[in-house]
């Protein structure tokens, strides 16, 4: 039997896809939920695998009971029929037809047809094709890295990959940790890691702790979130973390495993301050510089982007008809941030795909959330911005591209010594971001080197497909 309701895809299963998923299901739309991971929840609620037994999964996540209603509302649609959950697919490619370009290739809505190229399962060889009327991107964001002397020795990760290792897997990388670079998000690693028996040796911020005074009034409008910073304080206390702020590590050592780091205090200028650099014995350091939004599939969809994040409108709407946008995708703002934009996408997909004029009463406790929290986040990042003298760590020697082996050195010398002006013209000249990862790991270090802003990265594709898949893209019936 056909199911003539009006097709919404959703790709991205972490606060705000969820969130949208749920709104729109609950309001006459089907809905495809698309995630390349094995279970729902996204980096903030990602969950343990079911193998591993873990008896209290909620001691490692905040708001555990918001996700235990995301969780429940999504199997409630799934087994009505209203969502179709697709795991283990990694979406490559969407694709806009218009109504006049679809032809007779199947009905088209309002805004044209789509189509969402994945590829299925850990290979990711074999290709997947959803067909809707509708799209909702909520991709969320990666990590910021920042290379310096020794980021390659193993036993030096991403703070978030800390993170994900100890959700994922209830697996820690070593017995001794630092933490270290810039960003709230290293208060959850540093507490997490502590409270899972890891000895954190320091906590090593290089924001200055007074530029949180000077800017007492606009934190101070979110006491929910003054609240978690102070439980964070109180479990540093409890753990005995050590906390130095305006510090950087400057190098990390090691030959086969880390063994320490060298840590340095920074002046005001964001630059080591000389004689204060200190060694701290580790096996795991923990590094992060901050978030950037996945836009790579908003991109070759044509959606504006303001500066790094996709363009929305008060309703999620990007300014591609058919296509809506929340969560770290429209700009890094966390997961209440992400929840109120993904509930507001879908009642806003919702009532237009289905012929109704989108009433936002119906979810002004969302925006003004929405609204108070972008705020605040603006706010955080005018704190949480990585040393002004970062570049002067980076030696020669260090590898900045590690897909493509490109040192910094290199890159100076295409930029000193070859006259390039810009981070494309470095990538032809070094193969700096041509690697497997196309530079979303080296692109921020390589602009930083270059003395450019970040750009977004116009990639044809948001991963490595195939031959044979793009020979075939297509060829599939319409579902």
């Amino acid at each position: 039997m056909t199911d003539d309701r009006p097709h919404l895809a959703v790709i991205g299963a972490g606060p705000a896809g969820l969130a949208a998923t749920v709104a729109a299901a609950a309001h006459g739309v089907r809905v495809t939920l698309i995630d390349s991971a094995a279970q729902a929840g996204g980096q903030f609620y990602r969950q343990p695998a079911a193998e591993l037994n873990a008896g209290r999964p909620q001691a490692l996540h905040h708001q555990w009971r918001t996700w235990e209603r995301l969780r429940d509302a999504l199997e409630e649609h799934v087994k009505a029929g209203h969502v179709t959950y697709l795991t283990d697919h990694h979406v490559w490619l969407v694709e806009r037809r218009s109504n006049q370009q679809a032809g007779a290739a199947g009905r088209g809505g309002p805004h044209g047809t789509f189509t969402v190229h994945a590829l299925l399962g850990p290979a990711q060889e074999d290709p997947v094709e959803v067909r809707a009327d509708a799209v909702l991107l909520a991709t969320g964001g990666y990590e910021k890295v920042l290379p310096f002397p020794g980021w390659t020795v193993p036993g030096v990760l991403t703070a978030g990959g800390a993170q994900a290792m100890l959700k994922g897997t209830l697996a820690v990388s070593g017995r001794t940790a630092v933490v270290a670079g810039t960003g709230p998000l290293l208060l959850p690693v540093a507490t997490g890691l502590a409270a899972a028996g890891v000895d954190v040796a320091a906590l090593v911020e290089s924001a200055d702790p007074k530029a949180f005074v000077r800017r007492a009034r606009a934190l101070a409008a979110q006491p929910g979130k003054v609240a978690e910073g102070a439980q964070y304080a109180a479990q540093l206390l409890r753990h005995r973390i050590k906390l130095l702020t305006r510090h950087v590590v400057v190098e990390a050592h090691g030959d086969e495993r880390l063994e320490a780091v060298t840590v340095a205090a920074l002046d005001t200028d964001g630059r080591v301050r000389p004689g204060t650099e200190r060694r701290i014995a580790c096996d795991t350091l923990a590094v992060g510089h901050g978030m950037l939004p996945h836009t790579d599939l908003a991109e070759t969809l044509g959606c504006r982007l303001d500066g790094l994040d996709v363009h929305v409108d008060d309703e999620q709407r990007t300014d591609v008809p058919g296509v809506w946008a929340a969560g770290e995708t429209t700009g890094i703002g966390g997961a209440a941030l992400s929840l109120a934009e993904g509930h507001i996408a879908g009642r806003s997909a919702a009532a237009r795909l289905t012929g109704a004029a989108p009433d936002p009463r119906t979810w002004a406790t969302a925006a003004k959330s929405r609204t108070g929290l972008r705020e605040f986040f603006a706010t955080l990042d005018t704190v949480y911005t990585p040393p002004a003298g970062w570049t002067d760590l980076v030696t020669d020697a260090t590898v900045v591209c590690r897909c493509e082996e490109v040192t910094a050195g290199a890159i100076r010398e295409a930029l000193d010594g070859l006259g390039a002006g810009d981070v494309r013209t470095v990538k032809l000249l070094t193969r700096a971001g041509m690697g497997w990862c196309q530079g979303r790991m080296c692109g921020p270090a390589v602009a930083g080197l270059a003395g450019c802003a970040p750009t977004a990265s116009r990639r044809p594709f948001a991963r490595p497909v195939p031959l044979g898949v793009l020979a075939r893209a297509g060829e599939a019936e319409d579902d």
